[in-house]
């Protein structure tokens, strides 16, 4: 029986763990999506204790609380952050089999060095020798970053963003990278044309332009992208239940604005029109700029109504969507390869019934020009664990080439995810080893350590030129 967390965790055989250990272990990483704040890291921030680190919006680890029949007051309340850490040890011991139970532990030893199993029994030392560590020098945000063997960081920022956060991080010459990406989600939600309003105001104000028509609002968004760029931005990012691709004239586009602007009610279909249009133009400016675009699809997000209403949006009452991908999807990406207009593109796809789907659409408009151009992006969110991060590796590997994939991504708000981009890479090297060991591909570990450490790191820094 193998011990739990050894050094040959998830690597079910000799050749899995060598692969592990002598190629993708101690490769740097490229993190090139994640929702970190820059204004933290900026500052080089000290976190009061372990909750302040670990618990402060994550909302993995609240739906699990929850589901544990912990009181909000532990979770998002008033409580003491002690009391907030001692509730969720007591939820630890109930988190087996989920993939909570190995990031805590993974987390625990990686960051701390304590191999204790987090329980009720080892709550108060835990919470009291991790946040001693953290009011530390050694473990300021920075530090914990270098300690992962980060080297970049893509941020995910509002076109209103000024961005001055990560002036000052390049200025201080930090050795990590840490570079902005141009998230618009705000500036085409429709589903609240007041706030909207209040939206475009704020963009005129910021970006210079007098926004008189969907012209002008292009115009102003086009001018904060500019300035992304300026500041060594290179990937654009939407979160999007599906692709709009709508067929549309300007003549309507125009005038739907012009109901946004008077707080008149759209009609289903001109919404879909709206974004559309938006999502049409923002994809020109990326392939103009050579910029990497990236669609999260999927997510039905904020489905309880009555927290949503208590706690606002990104507490943890989101989840998998149903919606239909494929044609909307492909419609979409045609209409950008018709011009050869198409950037370097990433789709994450939350829907593990659409794995196949994905996986094989992205071989529709590979077109040779970059290796891997259209990738199918690393499993995410409710898929970032070890059932869906193997079903997207082997829906890719059977669709297309897995060694040109771009690798992991944290996609978290916490400086202590970093361990996920382990799980992965030993993931990666247990299905190679596997089938080596199966006689299912040769015994030639040179080539195959090669494609691991291309898909742990290379793939990434050629592929966002960083």
């Amino acid at each position: 029986m193998k011990a739990f967390l050894d050094d040959d965790f998830l690597l079910n055989g000799k050749t899995a763990q060598r692969l592990y250990h002598d190629y993708a272990a101690n490769m740097p990483i490229i993190d090139y999506h994640c929702h970190l704040p820059p204004d933290d890291i900026a500052a080089d921030i000290n976190f009061n204790n372990l909750t302040h680190a670990w618990l402060y919006g994550d909302h993995y680890k609240w739906r699990a609380m929850r589901a544990n029949g912990v009181n909000e007051r532990y979770i998002t309340g008033k409580a003491s952050d002690e009391e907030k850490f001692l509730k969720w040890a007591e939820t630890v011991p109930y988190t087996l089999r989920n993939p909570l139970y190995h990031w805590t532990h993974l987390e625990l030893r990686r960051y701390f060095g304590v191999d204790k199993l987090l329980s009720p029994d080892t709550a108060k030392q835990v919470y009291d020798e991790c946040s001693s560590k953290l009011r530390s020098p050694d473990y300021s945000i920075k530090n914990l970053l270098t300690k992962m063997k980060v080297e970049v960081v893509c941020t995910t920022d509002d076109p209103l963003d000024d961005l001055v956060h990560h002036q000052r991080i390049k200025q201080d010459n930090y050795a990590v990278k840490v570079l902005p990406a141009y998230r618009p989600d705000k500036a085409m939600n429709l589903d609240d044309t007041f706030t909207l309003n209040g939206y475009i105001d704020r963009l005129e104000a910021i970006s210079g332009v007098v926004i008189q028509d969907f012209d002008t609002y292009m115009d102003a968004l086009k001018v904060r992208h500019d300035h992304f760029a300026a500041n060594g931005c290179k990937l654009s990012d939407h979160g999007l239940e599906q692709i709009y691709a709508e067929d549309y004239t300007d003549a309507e586009i125009k005038a739907i604005f012009k109901k946004i602007r008077h707080n008149y009610t759209l009609m289903p279909l001109e919404i879909l029109k709206f974004k559309s249009a938006m999502l049409y133009n923002f994809a020109l400016w990326d392939h103009e700029k050579g910029w990497v675009q990236q669609f999260h699809l999927g997510a039905l997000r904020n489905n309880n109504t009555r927290a949503l209403s208590n706690l606002g949006p990104d507490t943890g009452w989101d989840s998998i969507g149903d919606f239909s991908q494929a044609r909307a999807l492909s419609k979409f990406l045609n209409k950008l390869d018709t011009t050869d207009q198409l950037a370097k593109t990433i789709i994450y796809n939350l829907n593990p019934a659409d794995n196949e789907v994905i996986a094989a659409m992205i071989g529709n408009f590979n077109d040779g020009s970059v290796a891997g151009k259209i990738q199918f992006g690393s499993a995410w969110w409710f898929l970032d664990q070890k059932d869906g991060m193997t079903k997207q590796l082997n829906a890719l590997s059977n669709m297309g080439l897995l060694s040109r994939m771009v690798g992991m991504l944290t996609d978290s708000r916490s400086f202590l995810s970093f361990p996920r981009h382990e799980y992965f890479r030993r993931l990666l090297c247990n299905l190679f080893g596997e089938d080596i060991d199966n006689g299912e591909l040769p015994n030639d570990l040179a080539w195959t350590g090669k494609i691991i450490l291309d898909i742990c790191y290379h793939n990434a820094k050629n592929y966002f030129d960083f």
